[in-house]
């Protein structure tokens, strides 16, 4: 039995540690799918929207003005 299978988990969920690895990979697939879904029905409010078009309108006359996700990375490393 593998061994993350001894982790503390609640009792109602224990079986499904017991499917093979390409039914669960299956299982997190839907899991995430379903989530996913529930954020694309979720309304963005009027507050996000303006951020939203506020942050495209400043990056459409800068576009140079970011940083690439390389020099993030790089820069969250060097700390």
């Amino acid at each position: 039995m593998p061994i993350y299978v001894s982790i503390r988990m609640k009792t109602e969920f224990a079986p499904l540690f017991k499917l093979g690895r390409a039914e669960r990979l299956e299982l997190v697939e839907d899991l995430w799918d379903s989530i996913a879904e529930e954020d694309a029905a979720s309304p963005v409010s009027d507050e996000k929207r303006a951020e939203l078009r506020r942050r495209k309108e400043q990056f459409q006359q800068h576009p140079n003005s970011g940083r690439t996700w390389a020099e993030v990375k790089n820069h969250a490393r060097a700390k």
